[in-house]
């Protein structure tokens, strides 16, 4: 099997938001990050938080959590956490938690705008707690709101006998950061009964087969969540990885596409990833990539 990145790249220069254009600049031939983060600026909100359709599957222009996730994770690919973004979110993130530490998944502005199905404003908090802890961890910031978000997490954990689907996949983002490697380790074992023979796992009301793939699962060889996965199992899963690009170069997510703007979008995050994720296990060089940042990108998954 082999990777066509020319393809790739079309695709990416085709179809795909000006920021993910960055992104694969700065991955595949060591471009400037400091155009990334002039791209991801426009969206963040005078509240601190972000929106405007930076998480496509909620696209009004209000702060959500979720949009949130995606700035961080960014900022986290490149290794750019130390950017002033990444206090002011959390500043953000502050002003929506709950009495319990945690924020809900979907806030109460997103009613009347588009979004996905599942994307349901709700007020308890909610699994992108995990997620945005861990980014947070990784970032190294001293903040309120991720100590209080920290202790939701544990208490979370200690308490669902029996998590499943994305609070599986967001939970092993916050222990794969965490600074408490043996409690991490712990934590990380009780969660693999969730995952499928394979490796993946499946996500209760998606679409037919959706599940969470193993490489999506855990990102970066060094982390913790690796002790889930078997060696083939990795194999396996970026044969799979491999083969699922597409006759225009790029590649598609496997959740359901309810919108063509949302559609598009996904598909140049995803394409950006999957190059990130194929190079990074040892299935692609990329001879113009910083080396640090190529072990970086994609860690959110």
């Amino acid at each position: 099997m082999s990777i066509d990145l020319i393809a790739a790249e079309r695709f990416v220069h085709h179809t795909a938001r000006l920021l993910e254009r960055h992104i694969f600049t700065a991955l595949v031939h060591g471009g400037p990050i400091d155009r990334v983060r002039a791209a991801l600026r426009p969206y963040q909100n005078a509240d601190g938080g972000f929106g405007h359709a930076l998480e496509p599957d909620v696209r009004g222009p209000d702060s959500q959590p979720a949009a949130v996730l995606q700035a961080l994770s960014i900022l986290a690919e490149l290794d750019a956490l130390d950017d002033p973004i990444t206090g002011r979110a959390a500043d953000w993130l502050l002003t929506i938690s709950g009495p319990d530490g945690g924020v809900p998944t979907v806030l109460p502005s997103a009613t009347g705008q588009p979004r996905a199905p599942w994307m349901q404003p709700v007020t308890e908090s909610g699994f992108l707690t995990f997620a945005l802890a861990g980014r947070l961890w990784q970032s190294g910031i001293d903040h309120p709101w991720l100590r209080s978000a920290t202790d939701w997490c544990w208490q979370r954990l200690d308490d669902d006998p029996d998590p499943a689907g994305y609070t599986v996949k967001f939970a092993l983002d916050f222990l794969d950061s965490v600074p408490d490697p043996r409690r991490a380790a712990a934590a990380v074992e009780r969660l693999r009964p969730a995952l499928a023979a394979d490796g993946s796992l499946p996500v209760p009301d998606g679409v037919d087969g959706e599940r969470v793939r193993p490489i999506e699962l855990s990102g970066r060889p060094d982390s913790p969540s690796r002790a889930l996965l078997t060696e083939r199992q990795l194999e396996t899963d970026l044969d799979r990885l491999e083969r699922a690009q597409g006759a225009d170069g790029g590649w598609d997510f496997e959740f359901l596409h309810w919108s063509p703007a949302q559609s598009v979008e996904w598909r140049g995050v995803y394409t950006v990833n999957a190059v990130a994720a194929l190079a990074r296990n040892g299935r692609l060089e990329l001879p113009g990539a910083d080396r640090r940042l190529l072990d970086s990108i994609g860690s959110a998954g």
